[in-house]
């Protein structure tokens, strides 16, 4: 497996199932099983620390099912072996995802002179809006 920024994923936690593939490759698509299934298990991983995993579970990806397992279909070359690199660059990007933590929000409030700004507008919308129905209102 690639490093990703010191996490070395080994092949032993790699399970790869090979299955026929819709798309490009002629009469050879129908016979030979090039597309890949490679499934990574991440919430029982060993290699990968724990803020690693618990980021990774978290995000919400339709790749990642109940039990945690990440599942990722590579067909989109015509060749098993392409698939296999195309599948691995993918596992790779999905776990440099959850290497950085995001910074923590900052909570701001709107200041004075912005909340006045606010309530202006809303005032000369209504003022606009009053002004189309026809009627006097004062």
């Amino acid at each position: 497996m690639n490093d990703t920024d010191a996490i070395a994923i080994p092949e032993r936690e790699l399970v790869e199932r090979f299955v026929r593939a819709s798309g490009p490759g002629g009469q050879n698509v129908n016979k030979v099983a090039t597309a890949v299934e490679l499934r990574f298990d991440v919430a029982n991983s060993p290699s990968l620390p724990e803020a690693v995993r618990e980021r990774l579970l978290a995000r919400r990806d339709r790749r990642v099912t109940d039990d945690g397992v990440l599942v990722i279909n590579a067909q989109r070359f015509r060749t098993q072996e392409r698939h296999r690199e195309d599948a691995r660059q993918r596992l790779a990007a999905f776990i440099a995802t959850g290497l950085h933590a995001p910074r923590p929000r900052v909570a701001t409030r709107p200041s004075r002179a912005a909340k006045a700004r606010r309530l202006e507008a809303k005032r000369e919308r209504s003022t606009i809006k009053r002004g189309r129905s026809g009627r006097d209102w004062d």
